[in-house]
């Protein structure tokens, strides 16, 4: 293939990657159109982002067992298609379970489209630039994350919310165009094992508990038989899995990956980096459209600033010399993000757009900052047999830690606005209001009703961004324990 094909399978590749990561929090904004438009309850609202994280952590690790067992340009363009389907179904849907249905579609292409995108990227590049590529490729999608809600906001305040899927339809045929003309079929020379069972179980325990989450409140925990059935299923997946990884030499994870303590609290800091990342937007997003008024445009608007903040710091660390030792820059990020929680509980409903544009950018530099310095740090003492499991593994992590984020803080939101709202209600007595001379009109207090809600409700939102500094708290000791990396290979 000439210079020209290989750039453009290559471009097609990383619009592949950003239209992906762009369609998860692509509704973000929009979420009160969506709600009003589908009856969609308040804690379903939520599915909208969870049902696409958890599918993509399904698929992403079969992805390139997938392609190597049937072949690199079927699967890539199949995911592709069903991408697609899972566009129009979205716009087609008139009820909660329809929209979430799509987006579970969606989220299934998109685990497959993400790491074969890579793939094909890394392909197309000499061999000299490979190593370097894995920064351009996850700035990318970095982009797509935070600049998702943006677009998603100024479609929806002018056209609706149904058109915002409709902008990925060009591009997706755009891409299929691409790889069905230039991208050469590649399967495995040996039919590839994968390990069904490791990964089954694995994948039970997290669904099980991603459903027991998502499903608790409404049907009052354990209260419920299909709670006491989730709760069960995650015991078992976790336990199968443990005895499986304990007992075989060759499975799902890698025993060895293990061995490496660097690589392994870099893991675990990263799942906190997801964490604190989409569970952020959540909240920032219905705070500012649903509490405090703000049009979808302008909700959507504000995430620039974390954009910029976050892909600017992330592309300058790319600079820094290799001399300079990687862990210092893992511990000021860690700090910056920190920081940028706490002024996040001084929000108030008194407030302009400033606070929340000024903390969003911190947040986006801290996090900048921290996923290349980590990401140096995990891989600078691995066994270089070891990287391309590592990294499928570590970007793993930061999925599992988004989709868990999300849910926890949807989960505690909705118990501490019902909380906050009796503890506030219950100064409110048709007597109480006579003797201070308030109206007490049903229509009256109702209107107060609808006021002590939404202060309810915005407290409950500080509470959850305690819950996120808190996260980042937890694991910041761990890079006290990080070895001072060494150069990669």
């Amino acid at each position: 293939m000439n210079a020209q094909g290989a750039g453009t399978l290559r471009f097609a590749a990383l619009l592949a990657t950003y239209m992906q990561s762009a369609n998860l929090p692509l509704p973000n904004a929009v979420l009160r159109l969506i709600q009003g438009s589908l009856s969609m309850t308040d804690d379903q609202a939520g599915w909208v982002f969870t049902s696409y994280l958890a599918a993509s952590a399904i698929t992403l690790p079969m992805a390139q067992w997938l392609a190597g067992r049937f072949g690199l340009k079927l699967v890539y363009q199949a995911a592709l298609a069903f991408f697609v389907l899972g566009l129009l179904l979205a716009t087609l849907a008139s009820t909660p379970l329809e929209f979430v249905g799509a987006r579970i579609i969606q989220g299934l292409a998109s685990g497959v489209l993400a790491p074969l995108s890579m793939a094909i990227s890394m392909e197309t590049l000499p061999l000299e630039k490979r190593a370097k590529f894995g920064a351009t490729w996850t700035a990318i999608v970095l982009f797509g994350i935070v600049s998702g809600p943006s677009i998603g906001g100024w479609l929806g305040e002018h056209f609706g919310w149904r058109p915002i899927f409709y902008i990925s339809l060009p591009l997706s045929a755009f891409i299929f165009a691409v790889m069905a003309l230039l991208l050469a079929e590649k399967k495995a020379e040996k039919r590839p094992s994968f390990d069904f069972f490791g990964f089954g179980s694995f994948t039970l325990a997290l669904i099980s508990l991603q459903m027991l989450l998502d499903r608790g409140e409404r049907l009052d925990w354990f209260a419920s038989t299909e709670i006491w059935l989730e709760a069960l299923g995650c015991a078992l997946g976790v336990y199968l899995f443990a005895v499986h990884v304990l007992t075989r030499n060759v499975h799902f994870l890698n025993k060895r990956l293990l061995n490496d303590s660097n690589f392994v609290l870099s893991t675990i800091i990263f799942f906190a980096v997801g964490f604190v990342l989409l569970s952020t937007m959540a909240l920032t997003s219905p705070m500012l459209d649903e509490i405090l008024g703000y049009p979808p445009d302008t909700t959507g608007s504000l995430t620039i600033p974390r954009g910029i903040g976050l892909v600017g710091a992330f592309l300058l660390m790319g600079r820094v010399p290799e001399r300079f030792d990687r862990r210092v820059f893992v511990a000021a990020g860690v700090a910056v993000v920190i920081y940028a929680n706490w002024m996040m509980l001084g929000y108030s409903p008194l407030m302009d757009w400033r606070p929340v544009a000024v903390a969003g950018a911190i947040q986006g530099i801290g996090i900048g900052i921290l996923m290349p310095s980590l990401t140096k740090v995990a891989f600078s003492t691995l066994d270089p047999t070891l990287r391309p499991e590592g990294t499928g593994l570590f970007n793993l992590f930061r999925v599992y830690g988004s989709t868990l984020g999300v849910a926890i803080v949807q989960l505690f939101f909705f118990n501490n606005t019902q909380a906050m709202h009796m503890a506030l209600s219950s100064h409110l007595t048709p007597y109480r209001a006579a003797a201070h001379g308030a109206p007490t009109s049903l229509q009256a207090l109702a209107g107060l009703n609808e006021m002590i809600t939404g202060q309810a409700a915005f407290i409950a939102v500080i509470d959850q961004f305690k819950i996120l500094m808190f996260a980042m708290l937890v694991v910041a000791p761990l890079v006290v324990f990080l070895r001072k990396p060494v150069p990669t290979n």
